[in-house]
Protein backbone atom coordinates (compact mmCIF):
# COMPACT_ATOMS: atom_id res chain seq x y z
CA UNK A 1 0.00 0.00 0.00
CA UNK A 2 1.14 3.65 -0.10
CA UNK A 3 1.17 6.04 2.14
CA UNK A 4 -1.61 8.07 0.83
CA UNK A 5 -3.63 4.86 1.22
CA UNK A 6 -2.81 4.16 4.46
CA UNK A 7 -3.65 8.07 5.47
CA UNK A 8 -6.91 7.34 3.69
CA UNK A 9 -7.06 4.00 5.79
CA UNK A 10 -6.05 5.56 9.11
CA UNK A 11 -8.77 8.53 8.94
CA UNK A 12 -11.37 6.51 8.02
CA UNK A 13 -11.00 4.19 10.73
CA UNK A 14 -10.66 6.85 13.16
CA UNK A 15 -13.73 8.54 11.69
CA UNK A 16 -15.91 5.80 12.07
CA UNK A 17 -14.98 5.79 15.88
CA UNK A 18 -15.75 9.40 16.18
CA UNK A 19 -19.42 9.12 14.70
CA UNK A 20 -19.79 6.58 16.91
CA UNK A 21 -18.76 8.04 19.99
CA UNK A 22 -20.72 11.41 18.97
CA UNK A 23 -24.26 10.27 17.49
CA UNK A 24 -25.04 6.93 19.44
CA UNK A 25 -26.29 7.05 22.42
CA UNK A 26 -23.98 7.54 25.86
CA UNK A 27 -26.00 3.77 27.26
CA UNK A 28 -24.75 2.01 24.59
CA UNK A 29 -21.00 0.73 25.53
CA UNK A 30 -19.88 -0.37 21.67
CA UNK A 31 -19.10 3.01 20.75
CA UNK A 32 -15.82 3.28 23.30
CA UNK A 33 -15.06 -0.64 22.00
CA UNK A 34 -15.22 0.79 18.76
CA UNK A 35 -12.83 3.48 19.45
CA UNK A 36 -10.22 1.47 21.89
CA UNK A 37 -9.72 -1.48 18.45
CA UNK A 38 -9.95 2.14 16.38
CA UNK A 39 -7.02 3.60 18.44
CA UNK A 40 -5.20 0.42 18.45
CA UNK A 41 -5.18 -0.35 14.74
CA UNK A 42 -3.77 3.05 14.30
CA UNK A 43 -1.08 2.65 17.02
CA UNK A 44 -0.03 -0.18 15.01
CA UNK A 45 -0.11 1.65 11.72
CA UNK A 46 2.13 4.68 13.89
CA UNK A 47 4.53 1.54 15.21
CA UNK A 48 5.31 0.19 11.58
CA UNK A 49 5.93 3.57 10.16
CA UNK A 50 7.93 4.94 12.48
CA UNK A 51 10.27 1.48 12.64
CA UNK A 52 9.88 1.69 8.85
CA UNK A 53 10.95 5.53 8.57
CA UNK A 54 12.73 6.74 11.57
CA UNK A 55 16.34 5.81 10.59
CA UNK A 56 15.27 8.34 7.67
CA UNK A 57 14.43 11.02 9.12
CA UNK A 58 17.25 14.30 9.45
CA UNK A 59 16.01 16.12 12.10
CA UNK A 60 14.84 15.76 16.01
CA UNK A 61 12.75 17.48 18.63
CA UNK A 62 15.48 19.58 20.24
CA UNK A 63 13.53 22.81 18.10
CA UNK A 64 10.78 23.89 15.83
CA UNK A 65 13.64 23.26 12.87
CA UNK A 66 14.40 20.23 13.78
CA UNK A 67 10.34 18.48 14.16
CA UNK A 68 9.88 20.63 10.79
CA UNK A 69 13.08 18.39 9.22
CA UNK A 70 11.18 15.28 10.47
CA UNK A 71 8.14 15.66 8.71
CA UNK A 72 10.08 16.13 5.58
CA UNK A 73 10.01 12.42 5.10
CA UNK A 74 6.64 11.60 3.89
CA UNK A 75 6.30 7.90 6.32
CA UNK A 76 7.24 10.32 9.32
CA UNK A 77 5.07 13.02 8.19
CA UNK A 78 2.22 10.44 8.30
CA UNK A 79 3.51 9.13 11.90
CA UNK A 80 3.13 12.59 13.08
CA UNK A 81 -0.72 12.68 11.44
CA UNK A 82 -2.04 9.04 12.80
CA UNK A 83 -0.16 10.37 16.59
CA UNK A 84 -2.76 13.02 16.34
CA UNK A 85 -5.13 10.39 15.31
CA UNK A 86 -4.73 7.49 18.10
CA UNK A 87 -4.59 10.51 21.34
CA UNK A 88 -7.31 12.77 20.23
CA UNK A 89 -9.51 9.33 19.88
CA UNK A 90 -8.52 8.40 23.29
CA UNK A 91 -9.33 11.62 24.43
CA UNK A 92 -12.78 11.57 23.11
CA UNK A 93 -13.42 8.05 24.51
CA UNK A 94 -12.53 9.09 27.82
CA UNK A 95 -14.54 12.51 27.44
CA UNK A 96 -17.83 9.83 26.72
CA UNK A 97 -16.76 7.64 29.51
CA UNK A 98 -16.29 10.52 31.81
CA UNK A 99 -19.76 11.85 30.38
CA UNK A 100 -21.51 8.81 30.89
CA UNK A 101 -19.99 8.27 34.18
CA UNK A 102 -21.61 11.70 35.91
CA UNK A 103 -24.87 11.57 33.57
CA UNK A 104 -24.25 14.44 31.09
CA UNK A 105 -26.30 14.81 28.37
CA UNK A 106 -25.58 13.69 24.38
CA UNK A 107 -26.41 17.16 23.64
CA UNK A 108 -23.93 18.81 25.86
CA UNK A 109 -21.31 16.15 25.29
CA UNK A 110 -21.47 16.52 21.64
CA UNK A 111 -19.75 19.70 20.71
CA UNK A 112 -17.34 19.20 23.08
CA UNK A 113 -16.12 15.86 21.03
CA UNK A 114 -16.73 17.52 17.45
CA UNK A 115 -14.28 19.97 19.31
CA UNK A 116 -11.50 16.91 19.84
CA UNK A 117 -11.76 15.81 16.81
CA UNK A 118 -11.56 19.13 14.85
CA UNK A 119 -9.15 20.79 17.11
CA UNK A 120 -7.92 18.36 20.19
CA UNK A 121 -6.67 20.31 22.95
CA UNK A 122 -9.68 23.12 22.62
CA UNK A 123 -11.96 20.39 22.14
CA UNK A 124 -11.05 18.36 26.19
CA UNK A 125 -10.72 22.14 27.34
CA UNK A 126 -14.05 22.55 26.04
CA UNK A 127 -15.23 18.95 27.64
CA UNK A 128 -13.52 20.11 31.00
CA UNK A 129 -15.55 23.35 30.92
CA UNK A 130 -18.81 21.56 30.20
CA UNK A 131 -18.57 18.78 33.06
CA UNK A 132 -17.34 21.60 35.37
CA UNK A 133 -20.66 23.40 34.40
CA UNK A 134 -22.98 20.02 34.89
CA UNK A 135 -21.06 18.67 38.14
CA UNK A 136 -21.97 22.48 39.91
CA UNK A 137 -25.18 22.31 37.85
CA UNK A 138 -26.10 18.90 39.68
CA UNK A 139 -24.90 19.83 43.22
CA UNK A 140 -27.53 22.95 43.18
CA UNK A 141 -30.09 20.60 42.26
CA UNK A 142 -29.48 18.54 45.04
CA UNK A 143 -28.84 21.18 47.09
CA UNK A 144 -32.55 22.44 46.19
CA UNK A 145 -34.65 20.08 45.78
Amino acid sequence: MTLESWFSLAGAVAGAAWVALILVPLRFEWPRRLAWGAAGANALLYAGLIAGFWSSGRGDFSSLAGVASLFETPGLLLAGWVHYLVFDLLVGTWERGEAHRIGMPQWLLAPALVMTFLLGPIGWLLFLALRLYRQRAVAVSAAHP
